[in-house]
């Protein structure tokens, strides 16, 4: 066995947590195989028996069921996550989604986190269930298992995993700092090797050995360090014909991944200041300046290996095209916008995907052979990701060889970006393209890791045998008998709808769906809930038409609809796939994947098949849907936030036909949408420590038509305040919520209504604050209450011994803003442990914050130095009175402050149908419950609860 030194720089480094961070080309320079000894014996390695202890008891932290009792051939597999590059976040979600999809009897995981610094730790996998790198840090040193340096992590890994599966994006991740780790110990890890990594890595030598090995490639310059030459930047742009002053440029850092810091330019001067910026800033000190290429369209291809040991066969799936999409503006650079980091991973219209793309037929085919083509050249390994652009023929040629790789009849293709470790979010590119051709989430990311094993002689065992067995997608239509069904419970999961907090809804639905799944004995059906195309231009959500259920359709959507980002593109994918020609070309082109894919495949005996099916979604109008539901007998999971799904309506009209549904039934649901009757709802137990916030609900025309000066003073005497919280009186989620300290914020504020705006823009009131997302259609009705001031709690980013260091907070006022959950039958509901939310900007989470994978921060279970526990278990009992008072039933969410003295509760809001996404809140309060409930066992139990429901 192999450890560093003591004396090897690199420990050393890695040793020094807070030192500052030296870029990875300095340290990888120092970790040779000089710097290592050898040792026989395995305490030398620095692996101590608390460490063996604490990791054993990290092993059984997601339970096998009672049946499944260990095998003696489980494979054991490391998921490494976290990282040092900005990417961190998204490796969290990623590393979420592994863990949710390939834990089994036959193999099992445990879970690593990297933080900024390189510091490695053994996490439980219920840690990886936290929202943020925040959340990490601040909780790595009570509940996780540190190691002194790298060297004495890949020990350990040495003696605990059979096979690593790394999930770092950018840094440390994909550009060989963590393979070379793994190679030097002789360690198993699914991807590509070290060399091979930096050489792709590098979006500079990456395009050098592109351009070696035959391929069109994008024109740019290397800005590189502080002595920039910009006389040799003047040339280049004059070689491209460029104008000096405003030639239009793409400026990027060159080992940086998912579109961070990339940003468009104009004119030699605006380029090397942007690249100056990106340098001056940490983020890379080797900088792309690159032609922008206009009229082209971009895409990405995920490229599967199905090769046997070093052989290699990749086989290219169904490239996915990237279109960005801009509703309305007027900003001519807004029209020169990218495919940027918030693009990519909120869930926004400013992006569509169409799989397969929307190009001629020949240019696929060159695609897929050319992405195939370079996994193999530059000896990529299991699995990867190409992105790349077409440019139409009509556009400027880049190349006037025919001999190039790339230039087609059609137009031509460059492939710019090579990611060795794809993103592996629940609806990333690789679960998109994998389930277009047959593979389920689990399907796919097992084939990587048994491929994977196929290279090391130890673990070919492995690599030839699963004892995975796949569920095959159930048929979308009626079943024309019951036989064989015996045992077999019928689930609708529905999701969308048309309120502000669809996008949210998808994102929970999707999540619900993949969860419920793990239940042999539920048949999941994820449902759309949309408007009729007669009724989808309908612009106003408060009139009357917006309550009339046959406006309503839902459509049952096969396994690879779902995986979307909105629910437009949800709905597009739903007509494009009915569309006879589309759906015939599909067809074709999945069905030739899957041959090239089962050559391979079909000598591998631990590949048991496809599972998912190639059916077509399945429409109907909503009071046809729930006639269906009846018919099967089904029980509908709620996971439509707002509207008819959060107001009683969907309850109402399920409660009518006898179906079981999970959530608050009619009442309660209608009580709680509308926060003015919730207040009214519990006025009486303010002797009990149950408080409510004065309110002033105005009409949205009345707003606008009055003096703004008028209404400022009206509301702050009547509401004796001096500050404002405004938010709509039958919405959540945070949108359309913001703080107004005067008049002239209240009138931005109703400007933005007047103007039908998405969203107000950073830094639009008096004082600093986020972006705020605004309700589509604006709402009727307005809710004014005095802003609750709180003291801010911070987060210190510094890695030190105590979590009372890391936690910054004042306390003067003495109350603290917490979400709680509940859950149970009515007059019987349980609080789950409140947690404490931490906005990391501005004075109102944002739907960043709440909802979306890496960010925001909460405190789960409240840190003892805010909260006691007395105080903490009043705060409990009351909030199960406000639940049992308001006859909630199912789950539910309540937001409130909290005295952290006296435990007293001010309610701010209930949620009936709450966020479920995989960040969300109650996933971290399920987990904090003893036995913790991990969110397959959350979402069954709430499914459990419904089915047994009275109605």
């Amino acid at each position: 066995m192999l450890s560093l030194a003591c004396g090897s720089n690199l420990s050393l480094l890695l040793r020094r947590p807070n030192k500052a961070l030296p870029s990875f080309s300095n340290l990888i320079a120092n970790f040779t195989p000089k710097s290592l000894t050898t040792s026989s014996s395995s305490k030398a390695m620095g692996i101590g028996v608390g460490l063996v202890r604490a990791t054993a008891q990290m092993a059984d932290a997601i339970p096998l069921g009672a049946d499944q009792e260990e095998t003696t051939r489980v494979l054991r597999v490391g998921v490494i996550c976290g990282g040092p590059s900005a990417e961190r976040g998204i490796s969290l979600n990623s590393a979420r989604s592994v863990l949710d999809h390939i834990q089994g009897k036959d193999l099992h995981v445990s879970c690593y986190y990297i933080d900024f610094h390189l510091n490695a730790f053994a996490i439980s996998s219920a840690q990886v269930y936290s929202n943020t790198p925040s959340d990490f840090d601040f909780k790595l040193e009570s509940l996780a298992q540190g190691f002194e340096s790298l060297s004495e992590f890949a020990e350990h890994l040495a003696a605990s995993v059979d096979i690593v599966f790394p999930v770092i994006h950018g840094r440390f991740g994909e550009d060989g700092g963590i393979q070379e780790l793994l190679e030097t110990y002789n360690i198993p890890f699914v991807g590509t090797g070290s060399k091979e990594c930096r050489q792709a890595f590098d979006k500079y030598d990456a395009s050098l050995g592109l351009s070696k090995q035959g391929f069109v490639t994008v024109p740019s310059f290397l800005v590189q360090g502080s002595e920039v030459n910009e006389s040799e930047l003047s040339d280049w742009f004059a070689s491209n014909q460029l104008d000096f002053d405003s030639g239009k440029v793409v400026v990027k850092p060159t080992r940086a991944g998912s579109s961070i810091g990339v940003t468009v330019a104009y004119g030699v001067a605006d380029s090397l200041e942007k690249a100056k910026q990106l340098i001056s800033q940490g983020i890379d000190d080797r900088v792309l300046v690159e032609l922008f290429l206009e009229g082209g369209s971009e895409f990405t291809a995920i490229i599967l290996d199905v090769g046997q040991g070093f052989d290699c066969q990749p086989v290219v799936l169904l490239p996915t095209e990237v279109e960005l999409q801009f509703h309305g503006s007027g900003d001519v650079r807004e029209k020169d916008a990218i495919f940027n980091y918030r693009r990519k991973y909120l869930p926004t219209q400013q992006v569509a995907y169409y799989t397969p793309p929307r190009f001629p037929i020949d240019v696929i085919k060159s695609i897929r052979e050319g992405a195939s083509l370079l996994f193999k050249r530059l000896g990529l390994r299991d699995f990867a990701r190409i992105d790349g652009w077409f440019l139409p023929s009509s556009t400027k040629p880049l190349s006037s060889s025919k001999d190039i790789f790339g230039v087609t009849e059609s137009g031509t293709i460059l492939f710019t970006d090579i990611n060795l470790i794809s993103g592996m979010e629940q609806t990333s590119f690789l679960f998109q393209q994998a389930s277009k051709v047959g593979f389920s989430h689990s399907n796919i990311l097992r084939s990587i890791i048994h491929r994977a094993c196929l290279r090391f002689p130890q673990l070919e065992t492995y690599g030839s045998e699963s004892d995975q067995q796949h569920r095959n997608s159930k048929s979308l239509k009626p079943p024309e008998a019951s036989e064989g069904r015996k045992g077999i419970h019928k689930v609708f999961v529905i999701f969308g709808g048309d309120t502000s907090e669809r996008q949210v809804s998808l994102i929970s639905g999707t999540n619900v769906w993949l969860n419920l799944q793990a239940s042999d004995d539920l048949d999941v059906t994820p449902c759309l809930l949309s408007r009729s195309i007669d009724h989808s231009s309908t612009t106003d959500s408060d009139n009357k038409d917006s309550d009339d259920v046959s406006s309503r359709e839902v459509w049952l959507l096969p396994y690879s609809l779902v995986l979307r980002h909105t629910t437009e593109e949800v709905l597009d994918a739903c007509m494009e796939a009915i569309e006879p020609d589309r759906a015939a070309l599909t067809s074709h082109l999945r069905n030739q994947v899957m041959n090239e894919l089962m050559e391979g495949l079909n000598k591998h005996r631990w590949f048991k098949g496809f599972d998912i099916a190639d059916e077509q979604p399945v429409k109907y109008s909503l009071k046809e849907w729930i006639k269906f539901a009846k018919e099967v007998e089904g029980t509908v999971f709620i996971a439509v936030h707002g509207g008819i799904g959060e107001d009683g309506t969907l309850q109402s009209l399920l409660e009518a036909e006898g179906i079981p549904y999970t959530g608050p039934g009619v009442m309660a649901s209608k009580i709680c949408m509308d926060k003015v009757a919730t207040s009214l709802a519990l006025n009486h137990l303010g002797e009990m420590g149950v408080l409510t916030i004065k309110k002033d609900v105005k009409r949205k025309e009345d707003l606008l038509k009055m003096p703004i000066l008028q209404t400022w003073q009206d509301l702050t005497s009547k509401l004796e305040c001096e500050t404002l919280c405004i938010k709509p009186a039958r919405d959540g989620c945070s949108t359309g919520v913001a703080r107004l300290r005067c008049a002239e914020d209240l009138a931005v504020y109703a400007q933005a209504l007047n103007d039908c705006l998405l969203r107000i823009p950073p830094n639009s009131f008096s004082k600093a604050h986020g972006m705020i997302e605004m309700p589509n259609p604006p709402p009727e009705l307005l809710i004014f209450e005095p802003f609750v001031e709180t003291d801010e709690i911070a987060v210190s980013s510094k890695t030190v011994a105590s979590n009372s260091e890391n936690l910054l907070w004042k306390g003067d006022s003495r109350w603290v803003e917490v979400t709680v959950g509940v859950i149970g039958k009515r007059g019987l509901m349980h609080s789950l442990s409140p947690s404490i939310t931490v906005k990391e900007s501005g004075d109102i989470l944002s739907l960043e914050e709440k909802f979306q994978g890496g960010t925001g921060i909460n405190l789960t279970p409240p840190p003892a130095s805010i909260i006691s526990n007395e105080a903490l278990e009043k705060c409990k009992q009351r909030i199960e009175l406000i639940a049992n008072t308001l006859q909630l039933e199912g789950f539910s969410r309540i937001d409130a402050f909290v005295n952290v003295d006296s435990g007293e509760v001010l309610i701010i809001e209930v949620n009936t149908v709450p966020g479920m996404t995989p960040s969300t809140v109650l996933i971290h309060q399920a987990l904090a419950e003893q036995p913790p409930m991990y969110p397959h066992q959350f979402f069954r139990k709430l499914y459990d609860l419904a089915s047994e429901r009275v109605l």
